[in-house]
């Protein structure tokens, strides 16, 4: 799964959640999907922390600077 990129893995993630939500797959379809949910939910969520904490040492060595984000 280490070549998957996130918007890959976020794009399939959303389509077991769809079809789960709909709730016409078997029992042993469900799961499997479930597990594949999981797996794909942890690597995503991996993804998204190693993006922060590369953001938070960009911040911290100056590279960046921190913005705001307006609400309208």
């Amino acid at each position: 799964m280490s070549e998957l990129k996130f918007e890959e893995a976020l794009a399939r993630l959303e389509e077991i959640v769809r079809s789960l939500e709909q709730g016409e797959a078997p029992l042993d379809e469900a799961l499997v999907l479930f597990e594949e949910g999981v797996k794909l939910a942890r690597f995503c969520n991996e993804k998204l922390d190693q993006a922060e904490a590369k953001i938070e040492v960009m911040l911290n060595d100056g590279q960046i600077e921190a913005f705001e984000v307006k609400e309208s």
